[in-house]
């Protein structure tokens, strides 16, 4: 038995390329690779960041091709920092090869990530999550017609004790501590603070705190119940399929009546564009589905406002968005318009088809947010102000929809469903074994297939399945 100390061994001074470690290929990496490179994406990355890289001055930078590649590996692998992305690829041989990176060559650190990220600007990451959504529209993905829309609050990279105040830059103890002198208390303790501060109301104004370090956060109810510094993430998702069209990153404490209009927007943008470049590519090549610009759009009950449907209304979009329930009746003196497109979202809302749609709309955009923030690791902010965010989000987002095409190529849309995934021709084989032992247990066969024991053995490290003889011990197939 070899034992670590007999291992134990002195490094040559020079080996060979051929003495060096290597592994296959993963996969999925594999197959993701092929995707990228039949639409020339690390040609099209470099191109539109030539701008921001100087031809003689500084030391070798991180190649485009690299970087974004690295920030798909966050969302595939489900890290949530740069340096733990920076981690991981130092740590596979299979995502050096997925990233370009020789078996001779450093992979690249967190440092040089972030600094790569702040050179970028956030358009240019906007450009790269529009060429995705360009791979969705050439397979027929992604339609424009029908946007479902909805938020969620991602936690801020900020603490709430942090918190000054707006006008002066006092803490929020030095405040306290100021109110316990106004009150009486010479020299306050922590309990006298701590009473004083549970009988104040109205405790932490967004207009009065604000977090030094992180300016764009804003005091927010989590969907945990916590209060803590957030941000709000908006999607605007396509109801053919699932495609995340339009992303955008607001302050947390904005309604939804309020955010909705720039995600609208951007979307109306998202989805012109799209159609310009379609109608480009026609005379070379028929595209497989005609793009459409909005028609309708769905919504849960938090943006229903009489203005907001009017807006929609003259914008000639259809609303499918429930209504909150009030007391009394509305006075609607001067408001005929709201009036009409109240009513008509009410109509729009009540048949069939619209409940149809609203319960769609909650599987597919609660799917966007769970895939992206919880599963692929950004419920969590790790970086600080909302430029920075966007730009690693418009790249998660973009990683989550490319799931799509390799959800139809592969069966699986990241490596972690690739490999809990049924075997197809295991699964087939399953299906014959269990067919045989009907016919056997009939005809009183001999031999008979334990489909219990298939399922478990699908599900092992090691796919493999047994026939039981007539004796009851097993033997390998």
């Amino acid at each position: 038995m070899g034992t670590r100390k007999g291992r134990e061994r002195q490094e040559d001074l020079w080996i060979t390329h051929q003495e060096l470690a290597t592994a296959p290929s993963h996969p999925f990496y594999q197959r993701l690779s092929e995707l990228l490179d039949s639409g020339k994406f690390d040609e099209y990355v470099e191109q539109e960041c030539a701008k921001f890289y100087a031809e003689k001055n500084g030391r070798p930078s991180l190649t485009p091709g690299i970087y974004f590649r690295a920030l798909l590996v966050g969302y595939f692998e489900g890290i949530d920092s740069e340096r733990g992305i920076a981690w991981r690829v130092a740590d596979s041989l299979g995502l050096r090869r997925f990233l370009g990176i020789g078996l001779d060559e450093p992979t690249p650190d967190h440092s040089t990530i972030s600094r790569t990220r702040r050179l970028i600007e956030v358009e240019t990451h906007r450009k790269v999550f529009l060429w995705v959504l360009g791979l969705l529209a050439e397979r027929g993905l992604v339609r424009g017609k029908r946007i479902g829309i909805d938020a969620t609050t991602l936690e801020a990279n900020a603490a709430m004790r942090s918190i000054v105040r707006r006008d002066n830059g006092e803490s929020y103890e030095e405040f306290l501590k100021g109110l316990a002198k106004e009150s009486g208390i010479a020299t306050p303790t922590r309990e006298d603070l701590a009473r004083l501060d549970r009988k104040r109301k109205k405790k932490t104004s967004n207009q009065e705190w604000v977090n030094p370090h992180d300016r764009d956060a804003r005091v927010t109810k989590l969907k945990d119940g916590r209060t803590h510094l957030a941000h709000k993430a908006e999607h605007a998702v396509d109801m053919d399929s699932g495609a995340v069209i339009a992303v955008t990153l607001q302050e947390a404490d904005k309604g939804d009546t309020t955010t909705v209009r720039q995600t609208l927007a951007e979307a109306g943008e998202t989805v012109a564009e799209l159609i310009e470049r379609e109608s480009e590519q026609t005379s070379v090549q028929a595209p497989q589905v005609s793009l459409g610009g909005i028609e309708a759009v769905v919504a849960d009950k938090g943006y229903h406002s009489g203005k907001v449907l009017a807006d929609m209304k003259a914008a000639d979009v259809r609303t499918y968005i429930p209504e909150k329930k009030q007391a009394g009746r509305r006075h609607w003196t001067g408001k005929q318009a709201e009036q009409q497109a109240v009513y008509g979202n009410r109509q729009r809302v009540g048949r069939s088809y619209g409940q149809r749609l609203l319960k769609k709309r909650g599987e597919l955009v609660e799917r966007s947010f769970a895939h992206c923030y919880d599963t692929g690791g950004m419920r969590r902010t790790h970086l600080r102000g909302h430029q920075n965010i966007l730009k690693r989000q418009l790249i998660h987002v973009g990683a989550f929809n490319l799931s799509l095409i390799l959800r139809q190529l592969l069966g699986a849309g990241t490596p972690r469903e690739w490999r809990n995934r049924v075997p197809r021709p295991i699964f087939l084989f399953l299906l014959l074994c269990s067919s045989r032992n009907s016919e056997n247990r009939r005809t009183g066969a001999t031999y008979s297939t334990s489909a219990s024991i298939l399922f478990r053995r699908t599900y092992s490290s090691r796919p493999c399945c047994y026939l039981r003889n007539s004796r009851g011990s097993a033997t390998g197939c």
